[in-house]
């Protein structure tokens, strides 16, 4: 366990600011051949392991020592041991009650300045800061403590959030892909059986291949649940060297690679792959029998793809459902800019470019 680990323990601390009252209040107490100071020293330290636990009423205890210290004969009071208390009051308590302490303080300090004259007591307004101090301490080291602990949980819900829209996009890419090509291929078949039965079969079988891949792809997804430290990426196996046969499948798209090829990064790789796959989803949802064109640009410092179909025009924005949006996302994450929106020309446009950062 780390030092931090083991000071975050209430026994842990206590221990160590008894040392710490112990080492401020003997050594003078020792020197002074005092065996008031010395009893009220250890008595200080050792009411300063329950600190954290009972903070107020060992600032109270502490109080009772130091008022009862300061009396006649001579000065022996516990002021680290005071200090300290009122400190952990700030740090452990209520902001209420620790104003309620911050009151009593000041009035007791004051109360002593008027009835003992001392050249070792404070003066002035210090007399009515110092049980404030402390306490204002404590209670800032407690603000900044509660603060660190709500920026964790909150990068720690955020991760969660991120996690779950990933999963979520994985899912809505491979299920709405794969449901809209075996309808695809249903509705062919339903066409063909009184005209060409073969043929009609054929369409059957390529249609129950599509699900069996969807299933195998989905079960994939699960595994990667299942299974600690591994990119999600990397176990869905798709990417652009599966374009040729992801574009082939959809049946009525072509596809247009240009520029040297490089090896992209895993989280690119994989994005490309995915805008492809949901803007044919798209253009087969919401353009039937529409053609689409596949542009697969690798320019020096980034990649393009572009899938342009040539349906009815049709809006763009994030209001067309779950796919634009999880699209808008993964380009998002790469440093990329995606748009999509209706073309001049008639049809729908998805256009993307995402710059290669590195290469792997």
């Amino acid at each position: 366990m780390s030092l931090a680990g083991w000071m975050g323990r209430p026994w842990i601390s206590g221990l160590a600011l008894a040392v710490l009252v112990l080492a401020l209040e003997l050594p003078d107490a020792l020197t002074a051949a005092s065996p008031k100071a010395v009893l009220v020293g250890v008595g200080a330290a050792g009411l300063m392991l329950l600190s954290r636990r009972h903070p107020i009423p060992v600032a109270l205890l502490v109080g009772a020592l130091y008022v009862m210290s300061t009396q006649p004969p001579g000065y022996d009071a516990p002021v680290s041991a005071m200090l300290i208390a009122l400190c952990q009051v700030g740090r452990h308590s209520a902001a209420a009650a620790s104003v309620v302490v911050a009151v009593a303080g000041m009035a007791t300090s004051w109360w002593l300045h008027r009835q003992v004259v001392d050249d070792h007591l404070p003066t002035g307004l210090s007399i009515v800061l110092m049980p404030a101090l402390p306490l204002a301490t404590g209670y800032i080291v407690r603000l900044r403590t509660e603060l660190s602990r709500r920026r964790e949980q909150q990068a720690a819900e955020h991760a969660v959030r991120e996690e779950r829209r990933r999963i979520a996009r994985e899912l809505h890419d491979v299920i709405a892909h794969h449901v809209s090509v075996v309808n695809l291929y249903m509705g062919v078949a339903r066409r063909m059986i009184p005209i060409d039965a073969e043929r009609a079969r054929q369409t059957l079988l390529t249609g129950e291949d599509t699900a069996r891949r969807a299933m195998a792809e989905m079960r994939q997804l699960l595994d990667v649940l299942r299974t600690a430290g591994e990119e999600m990426e990397n176990q869905a196996r798709v990417g652009v060297a599966r374009l040729p046969a992801l574009v082939e499948e959809s049946g009525n798209a072509a596809l247009e690679v240009t520029g040297e090829a490089v090896t992209l990064p895993t989280t690119v790789d994989h994005a490309v792959y995915r805008i492809v796959q949901e803007a044919l989803t798209n253009t087969r949802k919401h353009a039937g029998g529409a053609r689409s064109r596949v542009r697969l640009a690798f320019l020096p410092d980034l990649v393009e793809v572009e899938v342009a179909d040539d349906g009815p025009a049709r809006a763009g924005g994030p209001g067309l459902g779950l796919g634009l949006a999880g699209m808008a996302e993964r380009v998002s994450l790469c440093g990329g800019e995606l748009k999509a929106g209706p073309s001049p020309a008639g049809g729908f446009v998805v256009h993307a470019r995402i710059p290669l950062l590195e290469k792997t």
